[in-house]
């Protein structure tokens, strides 16, 4: 990442209305992650009841923003029948929507008519883009950020559109 995770949070703490993120991808690489995958693979599953075990810090992150009035809403679109990743983020979003975020999900044949970015992306406060690249193995290999208010105002649109669409995390089944 050309971003650590500290100036990703840096970035995320000095947003002051929104933070919206739009995911395109089927795959992404679970290096980071590869015990949890394992242990889903495995059958095992995060408990709602033990909040400690949950995605950290990133929860810790999105609950201190979001008690500042921030929103912080992720839309996903994704393909039927899911990827076998797709159904690992989909068991543990409800950790996403108790730390705060909403969350909601889009069958990729309902946004074939919508125009949308290449890449997935992060728009803070409907003015700064920053653009994730992954390669084709779902490795995230860099960011691109932009403060273009054409650009912006592309991506708040393709974000409205799928949101619009999308079903709410607690209501979409795999």
């Amino acid at each position: 990442m050309s971003q650590s995770l500290n100036s990703f949070a840096d970035l995320i703490r000095t947003t002051e209305q929104s933070a919206l993120h739009l995911e395109l991808r089927d795959v992404y690489s679970v290096d980071n992650e590869a015990e949890g995958f394992q242990a889903w693979k495995d059958g095992r599953r995060l408990d709602p009841m033990n909040r400690a075990s949950w995605w950290r810090p990133w929860l810790d992150l999105v609950q201190e923003v979001t008690a500042r009035g921030v929103v912080v809403r992720r839309a996903r679109i994704v393909s039927e029948p899911a990827s076998e990743y797709i159904r690992y983020e989909h068991s543990f979003t409800f950790t996403n929507v108790a730390g705060g975020e909403e969350v909601r999900w889009l069958p990729r044949r309902h946004a074939s008519d919508l125009a949308l970015p290449g890449n997935d992306f992060w728009l803070f406060d409907g003015k700064l883009v920053q653009f994730n690249i992954f390669d084709g193995d779902g490795r995230w290999v860099h960011t691109d950020e932009t403060s273009d208010p054409t650009v912006a105002a592309r991506c708040a649109a393709a974000f409205d559109a799928v949101w619009e669409r999308a079903v709410p995390h607690e209501k979409f089944t795999i």
